[in-house]
């Protein structure tokens, strides 16, 4: 592997600096000169940061390659600024054995673009019925410390609670979607005027937040960590609030959707905009855009799910839930926080990187930049603007609700475990980064 110089960038703090990187770690920061062989990458303007860590991204593979693989998540992925992204498990068959755990972790190492860490089904299937394999999957060679049925709520309390207290014999997490499944049968927009006005059965937002008050009790009774998926409402933001102020072990993520994104985007039926949990309303994007600057809300992570554009291009009620979202993430995070005055880059930072490899047990993913760490690292022109477009997708779906939209900032270059992935805004082809490697 080549040594590579990082030259004039400027930190989460503003401080200016060098970087040098030796083989997967840095070496040396501060003012540096050029060694002879090595790279340089010219950082005048652009930020730093560590590489970002995303909680909770569908890869879909295997058996939904039409949407998306490993490889061409990770290449998403590496376009966004990450550097580890935790897969989730509904897959076909589900990731709920260590055969296929395993699986997608290989395919994230023979993509070599992001660390892929798989996440670990709860229940047989995801099915809500029988617990999965999470002690066998924990102890396998992918090292599974997240585990979630991910679109489908561990609705049976009972469940929840075995998976909670299986999970803390291997320091684990149960990662929840937290949708009471019988509040929002048929449901398919935020319960609110804008439903009423499409003639949409609406989801109500006590869905999420019973839920959630229920498992933070079950979490507190068994002294396990619990993780809040994609939290959409004020209301589950005061739950969340008060389980921490009684040291409940919870914690939580948002979705850069629901840091920026209302139903009023639904009015012209524009299934890209058709997500589970819905977007909620202006009242709901304030409360967590607050409640991720002061901390109540622990992570962003982006739900990246790709579907098929037919999956998509069909009235509202047949659609497909999600959209794309790694390789805008950053960007819109910018405008909805940074842009705001909400929080700064070193908030970002910890939103973005250190807090969610803390959650999944990421030590070594966790760290500042500095010298002795692994060399996972992102560069940002945060003065760029400009309209994204389907140009901006590296994965293999293009259902993302902002092309067209002008959206701050701009991923110059990625580098994973020293290894350039995106240089010059630009990600690298597979070839490239398999020859890195050598």
């Amino acid at each position: 592997m080549t040594s590579t110089r990082i030259s004039g960038a400027r930190l989460a703090d503003g401080t200016r600096t060098d970087v040098r990187i030796d083989g997967r770690v840095i070496v040396e920061t501060g003012s540096l000169p050029a060694a002879a062989g090595e790279r340089t990458i010219d950082a005048d303007g652009l930020l730093l940061l560590p590489g970002f860590v995303d909680l909770h991204t569908h890869l879909r593979q295997p058996g939904g390659e039409g949407a998306e693989t490993v490889l061409t998540g990770s290449r998403a992925a590496a376009a966004g600024g990450y550097t580890t992204i935790h897969a989730m498990p509904n897959t076909t068959p589900v990731a709920d054995t260590p055969g296929v755990v395993e699986q997608v972790a290989a395919l994230g190492e023979e993509a070599g673009y992001v660390d892929v860490r798989p996440i670990g089904a709860v229940s047989k299937g995801r099915a809500g019925e029988q617990l999965a394999e999470l002690v066998a999957m924990a102890r396998s060679r992918a090292r599974v410390r997240l585990f979630s049925d991910d679109g489908s709520c561990v609705a049976d309390p009972l469940l929840m609670r075995r998976a909670l207290e299986y999970a803390r014999i291997v320091d684990g997490v149960i990662a929840q979607h937290a949708e009471e499944p019988r509040l929002t049968a048929g449901a398919q927009l935020h319960d609110g005027a804008v439903a009423a006005d499409l003639g949409l059965k609406g989801w109500p937002a006590v869905a999420e937040e019973a839920i959630i008050a229920r498992d933070a009790l079950l979490a507190e009774s068994t002294g396990s960590r619990l993780h809040v998926c994609h939290v959409s409402t004020a209301g589950s933001v005061e739950v969340i609030r008060w389980a921490k102020a009684r040291g409940i072990r919870i914690t939580a993520e948002v979705t850069p959707h629901h840091l920026w994104l209302t139903d009023e985007s639904a009015r012209g039926y524009d299934a890209r905009y058709k997500v589970n949990p819905p977007l909620r309303t202006d009242e709901d994007v304030t409360v967590l855009r607050a409640a991720l600057a002061d901390a109540t809300i622990d992570a962003v992570a982006t739900d990246h799910a790709p579907h098929p554009a037919e999956a998509k291009r069909s009235e509202w009620s047949a659609a497909a839930m999600g959209m794309v979202g790694l390789e805008s993430a950053v960007l819109v995070v910018q405008a909805a926080m940074i842009e705001t005055g909400l929080m700064g880059w070193p908030e970002v930072e910890r939103a973005m990187s250190r807090r969610p490899a803390e959650i999944g047990g990421l030590a070594a993913a966790a760290g500042p930049v500095a010298v002795g760490r692994t060399a996972d690292l992102v560069l940002l022109d945060p003065t760029a603007r400009r309209t994204f477009a389907v140009t901006d997708l590296a994965g293999r779906s293009t259902n993302s609700p902002y092309l067209g939209q002008t959206l701050p900032g701009r991923v110059i270059a990625t580098v994973f475990r020293g290894v350039p992935t995106v240089l010059d805004g630009r990600v690298r082809e597979p070839e490239e980064v398999v020859a890195a490697w050598a």
